[in-house]
């Protein structure tokens, strides 16, 4: 023991006294993310809330190391937080550029929330300057003239960029786009020598700015960064274009753009408004080719469009829709207050006969007529596409605890990279919260930092708030590493509707290896008088998954199916 006080006294305490001298800070916002490095693409650590204070450790362009614990450090952006040194205080940033990002892109949709769920409040034009608050994953909360929202990271560029003015300018003129073939590391030059600074989940989309040998520069966290092209597939082969049919097209956005081609770094060559109504030409990649004038034609954003869905009689004869989740309800009327006349599971397939705003008139394999919800189902290539509802409405005032499994001396897992699963349940679950918040939820976390809490005081704050919902969130783990996959469980038989939707959205979502849902006997469900479910996310086990979790890309389609899959629920409710 007398050992063990002199080390630690000899190591900590000279530390504390040299990094005094370099000041404090005292948190500025309301909540601020805390990270294990200089960037926002760092993994977050720990929240800390308006007037905290911390000794600097040190500065390193626009970040401050600062001291959260005996042992602990963690780093902020010094454009929210206030810094003294020498008794004098600087407000926020002297470097306030650091604070400020521009638009990459014109009509550039700013969001209620972080997702593509949420409506567009704004529009930004290419160059405009914005004031960045907050980040969640793949989405930055932003200040505009016209107010807050949040728009996706790949569109922004921070002014701080440190590349020279003609790299900068090469690197914001996309020259394609590509698909991830497999998961992919992302380092910071075109070598395998190169430092790996992130990775990419299968699937993912990236522009490509250049190529190299045989590799291609992207963007990763609005910086430029390298990647195999050998894991690349080239959009070229997913341009295809799809016969629309004579579809009619309505614009939503103000002033919308049309281009020489379909790509936002084509020229410019007209200009359409809102409510206006076209026939859709040809279609490519979500672009829509329109004539805009008598004699002349262009491409269009197909996003700012609203498709007219009421012509039944263009409905070709092998129109079908697919079911995307089990026990999915067929029902007599295009409601879902009619009654069910039928569940179908996922899979199956039933011929169009018609469309009634958002519902499929459908046949059954008994002759008769039924209806189903547009966004609970796929259409083949020649089917009308139904838009997915907005999440608002259901959402708004519910009452949602999220648990984030495990905390503190529980570390839950550890995946076989290294991955703790405290710390991937939370950052899953701060994700959806800021989804669940924008929406308008009440939403209650039980623990929001590396805190240990005992399993029945995370059911009684449940009961306690009397929930709508509850949701403790998981990664698995098995001594056999080739499992993989998905999994929901509910305890007691009310449970079991709100475990189906949220597992079947989020794995439709994610993709991952379907597990199902089953009956679990875990705590914090077996104990909740609320309606609750527990989601094992995938192994950490299996090392390809574990990229794939950790990914980015991974964290925000969970999220996002997570929040679908509740706000479907008290849809049917």
């Amino acid at each position: 023991m007398l050992v063990c006080f002199t080390v630690f006294f000899g190591v900590f305490l000279p530390q504390e006294i040299g990094v005094a001298a370099n000041g404090t800070v005292t948190i500025a916002e309301n909540t601020v993310n805390v990270r294990n490095g200089p960037s926002l693409s760092y993994q977050l650590v720990k929240q800390v809330k308006k007037g905290e204070k911390f000794t600097i450790i040190k500065e390193e362009d626009d970040w401050i190391q600062i001291q959260l614990a005996a042992a602990k450090t963690g780093w902020v952006a010094n454009w929210v937080v206030t810094k003294s040194t020498n008794g004098t205080t600087t407000t926020r940033s002297s470097n306030s550029k650091s604070m400020t990002a521009e638009a990459n892109t014109n009509q550039l949709r700013v969001r209620t929330g972080p997702g593509t769920n949420f409506r567009i409040n704004g529009y930004l034009n290419k160059g405009q300057a914005v004031s960045v608050l907050d980040e969640n994953e793949n989405w930055l909360k932003i200040s505009a003239g016209f107010g807050e929202g949040w728009v996706a990271r790949e569109y922004l560029d921070f002014k701080n960029n440190t590349n020279n003015n003609s790299n900068e300018e090469n690197n914001n003129k996309s020259i394609g786009t590509g698909i991830v073939t497999d998961t992919l590391n992302v380092r910071n030059e075109p070598s395998t020598t190169g430092t790996v600074i992130g990775k990419l989940a299968k699937g993912t989309s990236v522009s490509i700015y250049s190529k190299k040998n045989s590799w291609v520069e992207i963007k990763y966290s609005n910086q430029s960064a390298w990647v195999s092209a050998d894991y690349v597939q080239i959009g070229t082969q997913n341009q295809q274009s799809t016969n629309t049919d004579g579809t009619i097209g309505t614009v939503t956005a103000s002033n919308l753009s049309i281009r020489s081609d379909s790509s936002l770094n084509s020229d410019i060559i007209g200009s359409v408004t809102k409510g206006q109504k076209f026939t859709i030409l040809d279609e490519k990649n979500n672009w829509f080719k329109i004539e805009y004038k008598p004699g002349k034609s262009g491409w269009a954003a197909g996003w700012y469009f609203n498709k007219d869905k009421a012509i039944s009689t263009q409905l070709a004869n092998d129109s079908k829709v697919t079911i995307l989740h089990n026990g999915t309800n067929i029902r007599k009327d295009p409601s879902v207050q009619s009654n069910v006349l039928e569940r179908a599971n996922e899979g199956e397939s039933f011929p169009i006969k018609g469309v009634n705003n958002d519902w499929y008139e459908i046949t059954l394999a008994n002759g008769t007529n039924g209806y189903i919800a547009g966004w609970l189902v796929s259409t083949n290539g020649t089917g009308p596409g139904i838009d997915k509802q907005g999440a608002e409405g259901y959402l708004k005032y519910k009452t949602i605890v999220i648990d984030p499994g495990h905390g503190g001396i529980d570390n839950g897992a550890t995946g076989a990279g290294g991955t703790l699963e405290k710390e991937l349940t939370l950052r899953t679950a701060q994700l959806l919260s800021d989804k669940l918040r924008a929406a308008g939820a009440n939403v209650l976390l039980t623990r929001s930092n590396d805190s240990f809490l005992p399993l029945p005081s995370r059911v009684r704050l449940a009961s306690v708030n009397q929930s709508d919902a509850f949701i403790s969130l998981h990664y698995d783990s098995n001594l056999d590493r080739s499992v993989r996959g998905m999994t929901g469980y509910y305890y007691h038989s009310y449970q079991k509707k709100l475990a189906e939707y949220v597992f079947n959205s989020t794995n439709a979502q994610t993709r991952l290896k379907s597990r199902g849902v089953q009956s679990g006997d875990y705590h914090v469900i077996r104990e909740n008088q609320r309606k609750a479910v527990l989601m094992e996310l995938g192994y950490l086990s299996n090392s390809a998954e574990e990229m794939t979790l950790t990914s980015g890309q991974f964290q925000e389609n969970a999220a996002t199916g997570l929040y679908n899959g509740l706000a479907r629920y008290f849809k049917e409710q």
